[in-house]
């Protein structure tokens, strides 16, 4: 019996000793893990410094990203290293979140890699985006609270000729390669630089300073900004869009699909990877899809049109097109508008949600420079000391609607990007390239489904403003039609126009600038209404599987605290957290600590 216990106290220490050398095994590899992490994320930073301003990260405030061909090859053998570098790190035995972190990364390089091979990067400028409205947002988007911030402005405006300098080598590379966007579009570019030049934001930090910074620097400050303005930033932007206008523009593609470009239909399938994250459904799935999508939503809106009065939803929306109600008669009515809907949402996140972050959020019109642009959201620090920005599409506001304010404020505002980015950026537990990293499946898709959750907390009280939710959705919908029936369908602009006509989602200027979006983003609008589905499938599934035990709060908590996953991962985290709550684990509230 005294060998019997001394054996099994051996074999007992024997497994003691095995899984604690297996720990050991593990937290070396973990740790190596964490420490590529954190280098790439600096290496990042380094490398794009406007991304650091952005994230509250102010070491190279005082610096503009190199945007030559040579930095664009540089980061890609550093997008080589460090995916070689980690698929070297086995992660046997790892916790699931840092088997999560590691194929979040993997993706992240794999794809980034991908794109550099079609030379996506060779094509930065269209009439939404480029470094030409990136830099003239710069006023906006740095802190001015010192004076050691508006020196570190003024550095980054003398660099600014270097920058749109670099940018045109970059485009002189896409003509050779044949790289090119469609002429019309990239046609107004010079346009919008004219517009800027004229509006000169670039002084917008001298008409307001802080009382902390003296009256002698103040002028001082005041003199250095105007100088740099005026005789280098300006003229630069003069060179900037004499060379797209006389050299770049005419040299523009005149088919409109990007299946013409080098890679052919590759190249639409990558674009489709790249922005939804989704590579299981073909352009002609997705374009069925929408057109399925578009019949379920018109069946909702058929039933308030009947509510209200109306045959069909035709004559509806057409007698809400002459009803002054819900016509702004001014740009700031509209920005009203949607500080109201995010005012009154606040005090409802209690109902949805656990982890509440608090980060402030203000609402901005777009300047009329980028009058082209659709409304959107910029994030703000970490910190909460730059709010987030809902920067409001007001242009041509007499021919806009007042009916899907309450849906785009949810979107954009709270529930949607705000409180979406906030948690992210306050997700401590995670490597801090989860907590600054995107795509637009899951960021389009979680702001999407989030204008549905109005509806869940007694919103849209109004049915004309429940029709503007259906109406965002639709537009959603149509999307899915007809961006795969230009690059895959081989549809014309007028096609485009035309569909959007048949359902009217939204007010013509948004159909035209839409459709021009959708030419020269290919894919990038696939991901909203692909994501929200992801969303409401993965809400549906845990409210079956889990009965009574669903808690609303605890699954958008579980949403959100993994910060942004490719769907397919989201999809897998979400199916452990189901059968976590269903063996009875406790659906605790995530903190900014967890």
């Amino acid at each position: 019996m005294a060998f019997q216990h001394l054996r099994s106290t051996a074999l007992v220490l024997c497994s003691l000793g095995a899984a604690a050398k297996a720990a050991d095994a593990v937290a070396p590899r973990i740790a190596a893990q964490n420490a590529l992490f954190e280098e790439q994320y600096q290496s990042d930073l380094k490398r794009h410094p406007e991304r650091a301003t952005a994230v509250g990260d102010y070491r190279y405030n005082d610096q503009l990203e190199d945007y030559s061909p040579a930095a664009f090859a540089l980061q890609h053998a550093l997008d080589e290293d460090f995916l070689a570098r980690l698929k070297t790190i086995s992660t046997a035995g790892f916790p699931e979140q840092d088997k999560l972190s590691h194929e979040v990364m993997q993706r992240m390089l794999a794809q980034r890699i991908t794109n550099f091979q079609f030379k996506e990067y060779e094509m930065p400028v269209n009439q939404m985006e480029g470094p030409q409205s990136r830099l003239a947002d710069l006023p906006l988007s740095v802190p001015l609270d010192s004076v050691k911030h508006y020196e570190d402005y003024i550095s980054r405006l003398h660099q600014i000729p270097r920058v749109l300098k670099q940018a045109e080598d970059v485009l002189r590379a896409g003509m050779k390669d044949g790289l090119m966007p469609v002429r019309f579009l990239i046609e107004k570019v010079p346009a919008q630089c004219e517009g800027i030049i004229a509006a000169n934001p670039f002084l917008l930090p001298t008409k307001k300073f802080p009382s902390a910074i003296s009256a002698a620097d103040q002028q001082r400050l005041t003199q250095l900004i105007t100088d740099a303005a005026n005789n280098e930033v300006i003229p630069a932007y003069k060179s900037f869009a004499a060379f797209i206008a006389g050299e770049y523009a005419p040299q523009g593609r005149t088919t409109l699909s990007v299946t013409s470009l080098p890679g052919g239909k590759e190249r639409y399938l990558n674009d489709i990877r790249s922005r939804t994250t989704i590579s299981t459904l073909s352009p002609a799935q997705i374009h069925a899809i929408g057109l399925r999508e578009i019949e379920r939503i018109q069946g909702e809106m058929l039933t308030i049109a009947r509510a209200q009065g109306f045959a069909d939803v035709a004559s509806f929306r057409e007698s809400l097109k002459t009803n002054p109600k819900y016509i702004p008669t001014s740009a700031e009515q509209i920005l009203e508008d949607f500080r109201k809907y995010i005012a009154q949402m606040q005090p409802k996140l209690t109902e949805l949600f656990g982890y509440i972050p608090g980060s402030p959020v203000t609402v901005e019109a777009i300047p009329p420079f980028q009058a082209a642009s659709a409304t959107h959201y910029q994030t703000g620090t970490p910190d909460g000391k730059r709010p987030g920005r809902v920067s409001v599409a007001t242009s041509n506001f007499e021919h806009r609607w007042l009916i899907d304010d309450e849906a785009t404020a949810y979107h954009e505002g709270i529930p949607g990007h705000h409180m979406q980015l906030s948690v992210q950026q306050q997700m401590t537990s995670l490597p801090k390239f989860r907590q600054h990293s995107g795509n637009s499946g899951y960021v389009e898709g979680w702001a999407l489904y989030s204008e549905q959750l109005g509806k869940d907390v007694g919103f849209y009280r109004d049915p004309v403003s429940d029709y503007g939710r259906l109406s965002s959705e639709l537009f959603r919908a149509v999307r899915l039609v007809v961006d795969t029936g230009l690059h895959s369908e081989g549809w014309s602009r007028d096609q485009v126009v035309e569909f959007f006509r048949k359902y009217q989602p939204v007010d013509e200027p948004t159909i035209q600038s839409e459709t021009d979006r959708y030419i020269g983003w290919p894919a990038q609008a696939l991901s909203y209404k692909l994501g929200q589905l992801k969303f409401r499938e993965l809400r549906d599934r845990a409210q079956k599987q889990l009965g009574a035990k669903f808690d609303i709060r605890s699954f958008h908590d579980e949403m959100l605290n993994g910060g942004v996953l490719p769907l397919d991962l989201l999809d897998a985290r979400t199916n452990a957290w189901i059968r976590e709550q269903k063996a009875g684990g406790k659906a605790g509230v995530k903190t900014a600590a967890n």
